[in-house]
């Protein structure tokens, strides 16, 4: 029992001793985001947030370099800066980054927007997953056509239901909404809500000078301690009311993703999602062809459902997919019905341009290596050329299967046997019934000539003189 009485005493003195932490109020939490915005960094941005707040720290820093990315990961992560009840700076840096696309978004949303010199930021337009289904592209307007915007949105709304408009219209939609969405974000933040819609409409960009100039972000800061300093005594509108920040002297702790955000970030990776739907596809075919295996049929349905999980958070062309799937389909039947590599060259092909087709190459940082679908194409090449160089192998090869099979073997009569009279026997490590058609004295040796269902003609085998 001392034992647990020790325990006890350990743990009321952990309790009542002080937190060995530095003070969470002294403390500025930094997260670096770095690469598309993705249902992984955006998980990666609401746990560390989540932890900065619990902890009592006094601002987070988001630390940006990004292409772009997917709306619906940009949206989560912009609604949680929204309710944050600590401010969220965010900081394009270090120079030569950029806050493209889903990155201008999230500049503008953030309590306080600042740049490293040598950034940049803008190029917003949404661009719609999968193509757009036809139409021409969105004309280039500027802020001076708001008086229009009534008109073409009833422009939009009558002509919505003609095929020759749908793709216009729906593209024009998106704009409007996004349009909408970041002008309602520069609004509530007090930035240049006009230069925000001609990023969305136009795809116009801004170094980090033009932004700080045009009033787009706040400050330009050379590095972390900088911007610290420059922030200090700002004060911002957070979800619990206007703060005044004290900054200057705030320790920074850097916050890494924990081992499940870097397991989704790889799986959701459009090249590792697309290798292990490879690795299901042959792995169920393999189990498929040699049923009992087990081991390709397991590895096979893990992968293909880790691959489904990853295609729900990644921008898929379903016409790439269903070619895929048409080449997967060319490729099993030329297995089962041989057409000397009709059938299986074509599946290749449609499986090739469905893999380049598969992710939306439009969409910032989610195309699927080149490397690794030439390299999938040689192997599915090298595969049907095995297959028929087996197939013409097999056409030449001797019989040896069926009747044919026992043609030719020997065996010696285990009893005498008159002419037609049946016996047993064993031939070719089998025991089989005999009928000879001359009689066999016992242990003499005979050569099978012939068979009947289970039933082996066979013939005295001549003695040499």
């Amino acid at each position: 029992m001392q034992w647990i009485a020790l325990l006890l005493v350990g743990l009321s003195a952990l309790l009542a001793a002080p937190d060995s932490r530095a003070d969470a109020s002294g403390q500025a939490v930094l997260v670096s985001l770095d690469g598309a915005i993705s249902p992984a960094t955006a998980a990666y941005f609401e746990s560390s947030l989540d932890a900065a707040i619990a902890d009592g720290a006094s601002l987070l820093i988001l630390e940006l370099d990004t292409p772009g990315g997917l709306d619906s990961a940009m949206r989560d992560i912009i609604k949680r800066i929204l309710g944050s009840p600590i401010p969220v700076v965010t900081y394009v840096s270090p120079s030569g980054s950029r806050a493209a696309s889903a990155g201008t978004y999230i500049l503008y949303a953030s309590h306080i927007a600042a740049m490293a010199p040598a950034t940049n930021l803008g190029a917003a337009t949404p661009i719609p997953v999968g193509g757009s289904p036809g139409g021409s592209p969105e004309p280039k307007s500027s802020p001076d056509d708001d008086d229009d915007e009534g008109e073409d949105a009833e422009a939009d709304d009558a002509g919505a239901d003609s095929p020759a408009d749908a793709g216009t219209a729906s593209r024009r939609k998106a704009v409007n909404d996004a349009v909408a969405y970041i002008r309602g974000l520069a609004e509530r933040r007090g930035r240049n809500a006009d230069w925000a819609e001609r990023a969305v409409r136009e795809g116009v960009s801004l170094s980090a000078d033009a932004a700080k100039a045009q009033n787009v972000v706040d400050l330009i800061a050379t590095d972390v301690a900088d911007l610290l300093v420059q922030i200090d005594g700002q004060s911002v509108q957070v979800s619990g009311g206007q703060i005044t920040l004290d900054t200057a002297a705030l320790t920074v702790e850097r916050v890494e993703p924990d081992w499940r955000i870097e397991l989704l970030s790889i799986i959701t990776n459009p090249t590792v999602a697309y290798i292990l739907m490879m690795i299901g596809i042959y792995g169920l075919l393999l189990e498929g062809y040699s049923p009992g295996a087990i081991v390709p049929g397991v590895v096979g349905a893990i992968s293909l459902l880790l691959a489904l999980f990853a295609f729900q958070a990644l921008p898929i062309n379903y016409a790439g997919l269903a070619l895929m799937a048409l080449g997967v389909a060319l490729m099993v039947a030329e297995a089962f019905a041989p057409s000397f590599g009709a059938l299986g060259l074509g599946g290749v092909a449609a499986f090739v341009f469905g893999s380049i087709m598969l992710m939306d190459a439009d969409v910032p940082g989610y195309g699927v290596n080149l490397g690794v679908i030439g390299g999938v194409a040689l192997v599915g090449c090298a595969g049907m050329g095995l297959s028929m160089w087996m197939l013409m192998r097999s056409r030449s090869a001797p019989v040896s299967t069926a009747s044919e099979a026992l043609n030719g073997e020997t065996g010696y009569a285990d009893t005498p046997l008159a002419a037609g009279e049946a016996g047993w026997s064993v031939v070719a490590g089998e025991t089989w019934k005999i009928r000879p058609a001359r009689a066999l004295e016992a242990g003499e040796r005979f050569r099978v000539t012939g068979r009947e269902g289970l039933e082996l003609q066979v013939e005295p085998i001549q003695r040499a003189d």
